[in-house]
């Protein structure tokens, strides 16, 4: 019996963060489709700044 509790320990975690990685990917995919250019634009700018990364 422990044998079929571990395997579906197992795959349970495979699945949460598969899972949790799917709708992740999906929300930033439907908000970014949703946002005028400008404004990516401008958030993406911003975090280059803040980082100290040279974008200029």
């Amino acid at each position: 019996m422990t044998t079929q509790t571990s395997k579906a320990t197992l795959s349970l975690t495979k699945i949460v963060p598969l899972a949790f990685a799917a709708v992740l990917g999906i929300a930033i995919i439907s908000i970014t489709g949703h946002v005028q250019a400008s404004a990516l634009h401008d958030a993406a700018h911003d975090v280059r700044h803040a980082t100290g990364f040279p974008c200029h």
